[in-house]
């Protein structure tokens, strides 16, 4: 029986969003926006607004994308807090939907406030130059790829019963 104690995943949560907006605001007090600041020949600090989603989807849809993406990012933790309590003891998962409600949380945040995310870090190579993200975009994807991971090589109830009855694979 999975643990239904929920706590210490919504504290890793609260961590997420501090260290999201605590790092905003330390770059939107030190660059303007389309400042950037050399860091390596692979990485640069920048200021950018997105008012979209993920490398700048719909940033120039005229503005209803704001409400519809922060509509989306709370009825999504709003989700992934009714399900955690069902997966709190699986630490794969549990770390996965976290990660997902932090950066979700920590971007809709930056859509209340500025009606856009603020991204700060550029990664670079060769002349190409990927979108810049945050602390809260790099959670949500990193958690992403956990529950891929997690579907992928996870051990779920669907196996336990199946091979139980006698329908899962025998080795």
């Amino acid at each position: 029986m999975p643990s239904r104690n929920i706590e210490r995943w919504l504290w890793l949560a609260g961590v997420i969003i501090v260290l999201d907006q605590l790092s905003k605001w330390l770059v939107l007090a030190k660059l303007q926006p389309g400042d950037s600041i050399y860091v390596a020949p692979f990485f640069n600090w920048v200021l950018t607004f997105n008012a979209g989603a993920a490398f700048s989807f719909l940033s120039d849809a005229g503005g209803w994308q704001r409400w519809f993406f922060t509509l989306m990012a709370l009825a999504i933790s709003a989700w992934i807090v009714s399900i955690l309590p069902r997966h709190s003891g699986e630490f794969r998962i549990s770390l996965a939907l976290t990660l997902i409600l932090g950066g979700a949380l920590g971007n809709v945040i930056d859509r209340l406030r500025f009606g856009a995310v603020v991204d700060f870090v550029q990664w670079h190579a060769a002349g190409f130059y990927w979108p810049a993200f945050n602390i809260a975009d790099a959670a949500i994807s990193i958690g992403a790829v956990l529950m891929i991971i997690d579907q992928l090589f996870g051990k779920h109830d669907s196996d336990d019963r199946a091979a139980r009855s006698g329908h899962g694979k025998r080795t």
